[in-house]
């Protein structure tokens, strides 16, 4: 596929991580010295992607300023001698072009990535939810793999998937493993939103990442309100699937260990494991 287009979806209240969320987006919570969609916006610069839509909603213009261009405070460093600290904003030199629009009205991922279709139009595109992290500190070629079996197999979908214990399906989307195509990547035969664990078609999970063709967008529109009562990406996607698409699963690979902030058990986790590994000496602060 040509140089692809990313939807990042930002919209969610992130609830389960009050009061920390009350003013600030999850996506904007530090994991170690940066904010979390920047790790997500900087994998995907690492994968190709040129242009980003950021489907916002309220109380999330922050992400918007951290991605523009803060002259004033490069001024103030740069005339400070402060070269270290203007090495930190490098990032705002990567050759992205972002875009906004909003989700009105809270009614699920489904609904959000809707949104996009004035963008994306009849092009294929990546989405990468704003809150998962693939890999430390970014560094996931994942995306790269799943635009490659995309274009090789004729697919409509291409989902990341990871290895899960059996016992916390209910909280992730889950997969049926089909033929295996070799290189991480099989077609899914089904999936199943929050399936308890006996009506679980596998341990597979879907893992925050997908590139889709322009169908999607027909499915979604048939897709009625599901758990929560919201519009859920995973019915479209099997509404799609039932309509004849080529629906495929790509593994993460080794080093592609998903980081969900989505609790604070997950979002302390990799916080600490990404201070770690920057700051190696703050072991002897969370090791025994």
């Amino acid at each position: 596929m040509k140089t692809p287009m990313a939807v990042v979806p930002v919209a969610g209240l992130g609830t389960r991580l009050l009061p920390a969320t009350k003013s600030q987006p999850k996506e904007m919570l530090p994991v170690a010295k940066k904010p979390v969609v920047q790790y997500v916006v900087e994998e995907l610069e690492g994968n190709g992607v040129r242009e980003v839509l950021f489907i916002t909603g309220k109380n999330k213009t922050s992400i918007e300023d951290h991605f523009d261009s803060a002259h004033e405070l490069n001024r103030a460093l740069q005339s400070g001698g402060k070269k270290d600290l203007l090495a930190e904003l490098e990032f705002e030199q990567m050759p992205i072009q972002f875009f906004f629009t909003r989700q009105r009205e809270q009614k699920g991922l489904g609904d959000a990535i809707s949104c996009g279709h004035f963008f994306t139009r009849d092009a294929p595109f990546v989405v990468a939810l704003g809150d998962s992290i693939i890999g430390l500190h970014g560094q996931s070629r994942v995306v790269c793999r799943m635009m490659e079996a995309f274009d090789s197999e004729k697919a409509d979908c291409v989902i990341a998937v990871e290895e899960v214990p059996i016992e916390t399906v209910s909280s992730y989307g889950v997969v049926a493993q089909g033929k295996d195509l070799g290189a991480g990547g099989f077609v899914i035969d089904d999936l199943v939103e929050k399936p308890s664990p006996a009506e679980a078609p596998s341990n597979l999970a879907i893992a925050a990442r997908y590139v889709f063709s322009s169908r999607i967008y027909s499915a979604l529109a048939k897709t009625a309100p599901g758990k929560g009562g919201e519009i859920q990406l995973t019915d479209a996607i099997r509404i799609l699937l039932r309509e004849g698409g080529r629906i495929l699963g790509m593994r993460l690979g080794e080093g592609e260990k998903r980081y969900d902030i989505g609790n604070f058990e997950s979002y302390f986790e990799a916080f600490i494991e990404f201070a770690v590994a920057e700051y190696p000496d703050l072991k002897r602060l969370v090791l025994p």
